[in-house]
This record gives structure tokens, sequence and C-alpha cells, in this order.
């Protein structure tokens, strides 16, 4: 069931691996009983390149599924069911959800595979700002401590280098009706691709 943004944050910025707040418009909580036991939020994109995949008209109906946690209890098939009963709360507007899946940490999404997400392929390469010494991860912390790239450079006065994006799997789920789901994908300016396997590790389940 939907949940207070303020819950959803607390428990994604202490669990999740990122331990970073996402973009929260919609929060759902997954319940064993009284007891929660998963956190998913959906988000807008931060990138609005990503909101016009169907093309400028279609951006107000895109969504991010920005984070994902459940705990390790051995339960069968519980973040796809999750997903899925979440998918079906959302307010009807909202019938193109995006994620994404962590590459660089070994991740394949999984977890949309099994709920029949489509999978269109790794994100570009793209440069990104550090701070010199320091993990692309530990320098984003630094940026949202500080409102963002500019002000932590002003504030701090630390040297900046480029760093590298890590690459993520791309995963979309289209809600709606037949006629709908058909129409959005002659929009789409992307081929759809077999889904990613491999050795590498399965898709954490605390992650998208």
């Amino acid at each position: 069931r939907e949940i207070e943004k303020s819950l959803a944050n607390e428990i994604i910025i202490k669990y999740h691996y990122l331990h970073r707040r996402p973009s929260n418009i919609f929060s759902y909580g997954l319940y064993q009983g009284s007891t929660l036991i998963g956190v998913c939020i959906f988000g807008k994109p931060a990138s609005p390149s990503v909101c016009q995949l169907f093309g400028a008209d279609e951006a107000i109906h895109v969504l991010e599924l920005t984070r994902l946690f459940t705990i390790d209890d051995n339960i069968p098939n519980k973040e796809s069911y999750f997903i899925s009963k979440c998918l079906k709360l959302l307010p009807n507007e909202y019938d193109i959800i995006i994620s994404y899946a962590d590459y660089s940490k070994g991740h394949k999404g999984y977890i949309y595979q099994a709920s029949n997400w489509l999978y269109f392929g790794l994100t570009d390469k793209h440069v990104q700002w550090e701070y010199a010494g320091m993990s692309n991860f530990h320098s984003r912390h630094v940026f949202d401590k500080y409102g963002g790239v500019n002000q932590a450079k002003e504030i701090l006065n630390v040297e900046l280098e480029h760093g590298e994006r890590p690459q993520k799997h791309r995963y979309l789920f289209l809600r709606g009706n037949k006629k709908r789901r058909n129409y959005l994908m002659k929009q789409f300016r992307y081929e759809l691709q077999p889904y990613p396997k491999g050795d590498n590790q399965k898709a954490n389940p605390q992650t998208p």
C-alpha cells in the first residue's frame, strides 16, 4: 500500500546500497502482516531526454522506478510480486515506467525480466565529475550535501576531475490497454534487445 514519502526515504537512505534520497513522487510499502518488509519508490527521471523516449508529448506520462528495497527473508518471487502490485497502484496517467540495473555492480535486472519488462540495452557512456582521489559514489554524496556540483566546488575549493559514469541496463514497462501500448511502441526510438544473461552476480533484491 502507499506509504509516507518521509518513511520511504528514511528506509532507502539507511538500507539501500546507494544511501541517497531519490526522486520520490509515489512510495509504496510491502507488508507481511503489520511488518513493513519492502519499499518501492517512483519519481521523475533525472534526464529530460529519458522523459522523451516516446516523444515530447508523452513526457508527462513517464515515471522511473527509482528505488527498490526488500529485507532478505528468502520469500520466493517477493520482488517481482511487489513491483507488479505497485505498478497497478500507480495513477492511470503514468503508463510509461522505466528502470535501471547497475551494470558496474554486476546487476542484470533479473527482477524485471521475471516481471516481463522490456529491455532496450545499456545506457551510453558519459563523462562525469568526481573529486580527485574519491570514487563517484562518495563524490555524489558530497554533491548532494552541498546542493550540486558547482555549489560544492565553490564551497570546498577542491579540484574536480573527469570520470566515467557507470553504464546501466535499461528496462521499460508499458501500462494501459493494448491499443495504447501499440501506439507507444510505434513512437519508441530504441530497438528492443534480448535480456542480458551471464555469470555476473544476479541482481541484488535491494537494487532496481
